[in-house]
């Protein structure tokens, strides 16, 4: 492949990430909609299994011979990481602010690239790790705006979330060399929908779904199949062709698509320093891109 070639597909992955920041973004608010009525881990179990049958009836055949040639490790891994990751987020709200969650949760931007380091000793540019840890300040202004509520349990399980979001993407982009995009989809949704139903088990007895309405189930429909099956599914494409690090940072554009659908959907505002965290990221961004665009690029860096 050649440089033109290659840079041609970067700028696709790329644009698969802000896509899924944007479906992302609208989930988040319209999320709430549905808690009001279907409690947390009823609908997380609902939502994967949903997405786990969809991808599976769609690819069953592929997803059977992957099972039975790739050793399970492949998918496993990156599947327990990016299922554990939802699972304590969800713990981490209940017990803490969201705003906290979501800044706390937001340090895979640069756990990412020290996983990738640390792991598979890949190396950055002094710039790269530069752009990626001003995007902190960024999220802080635009998730937590006041300060952080206190230091607890909920936010130890908000840090380790952060961490198994990145370990998520540093062993997909990975085990992705053996495994197909679809195969990894349909794996990782699995393991999501298990791990979901355990919550659903321990924490509330099991399904609850006698108050969820209509549009709580159309909600949940959305959030199967273009948060989830899709969602799953860009993310994994992209890791084909970018590198970790960039999906992460590119991911970073999700909270301030969540704070643009909240706008029109909850009525909820920002205030100057969430636009001010809102700019510093987009600007992070565009720089990353233009870094590449002017010679720093490679497949996956």
């Amino acid at each position: 492949m050649n440089r033109k070639e290659g840079l041609r597909f970067a700028r696709w992955a790329e644009g698969l990430i802000i896509l899924q920041s944007v479906v992302y973004g609208f989930g988040d608010p319209i999320s709430k909609i549905a808690f009001e009525v279907t409690p947390v881990y009823t609908m997380m179990s609902v939502r994967y299994l949903i997405a786990f049958a969809t991808v599976f009836i769609l690819f069953r055949k592929r997803i059977i011979n992957t099972l039975r040639t790739v050793p399970a490790r492949a998918w496993l891994i990156p599947g327990i990481c990016i299922g554990m990751s939802y699972l304590l987020n969800n713990v981490a709200l209940s017990l803490t602010d969201a705003t906290s969650v979501a800044f706390l949760r937001s340090l895979s931007v640069v756990l990412t690239p020290a996983f990738a380091f640390i792991i598979y000793r890949r190396s950055y540019r002094f710039i790269q790790i530069l752009i990626q840890i001003m995007v902190l300040p960024g999220m802080y202004l635009l998730c937590v705006r006041g300060g952080l509520s206190g230091f607890g349990l909920g936010e130890v399980l908000a840090i380790a979330a952060a961490a198994l979001t990145a370990g998520a993407l540093v062993f997909s982009g990975k085990f992705l060399e053996t495994v197909d995009p679809v195969s990894m989809t349909a794996l990782q949704a699995g393991c999501s929908a298990l791990l979901a139903l355990i919550g659903c088990l321990v924490i509330e007895g099991g399904f609850d779904l006698e108050r969820t309405t209509p549009e709580a189930w159309a909600i949940i429909l959305y959030l199967a199949i273009a948060c989830t099956f899709l969602g799953y599914l860009m993310q994994n494409l992209a890791l084909t062709k970018i590198s970790d690090r960039m999906v992460s940072l590119l991911q970073c554009l999700c909270p301030v698509m969540t704070a643009v659908f909240s706008f029109f959907l909850l009525g909820e505002t920002l205030t100057a320093a969430g636009f001010a965290g809102a700019a510093i990221i987009i600007v992070c961004i565009v720089s990353s891109t233009l870094i590449s665009a002017g010679g720093d690029y490679t497949q996956k860096e």
